[in-house]
């Protein structure tokens, strides 16, 4: 059966087994893509405009829109370092201690882990 369809994208006449882009290798099939790319850098969405060429518009926004920072993938998580001397142990989130206002890690986080100095009412063992 050759059932004449005609492709939406170059207007072309086909048989309904060569009427897909991919099948007739379609030149403009661009025009017709429903899909936007995403910037390989910055991972955001990137509007292209019908007739516009994909490539090319996130080539263009590479070139001057990116928002990519390298430094941010390298950028350090635990930053909060423990102040008990001779501790080494930094945390992803600040373990500040209720008496002496002190930032330590969860191995020194209660005051008679790191001789608290900051309050002088007793402190229990629990």
């Amino acid at each position: 059966d050759f059932l004449p369809l005609k492709c939406d994208a170059c207007e072309e006449v086909f048989c309904k087994d060569h009427v897909r882009y991919d099948e007739h290798k379609c030149s403009s099939a661009y025009k017709k893509n429903v899909q936007v790319p995403v910037c390989p850098l910055c991972n955001t969405p990137i509007p292209v405009q019908k007739g516009e060429i994909p490539d090319v518009v996130v080539g263009a926004h590479m070139d001057k829109d990116c928002k990519y920072n390298p430094a941010q993938q390298k950028e350090r998580i635990f930053t909060n370092k423990c102040l008990k001397p001779g501790c080494k142990r930094k945390e992803m989130m600040k373990v500040v201690c209720e008496q002496c206002g002190g930032n330590f890690c969860i191995k020194h986080r209660h005051p008679l882990d790191h001789d608290c100095t900051g309050s002088s009412r007793p402190t229990s063992k629990a």
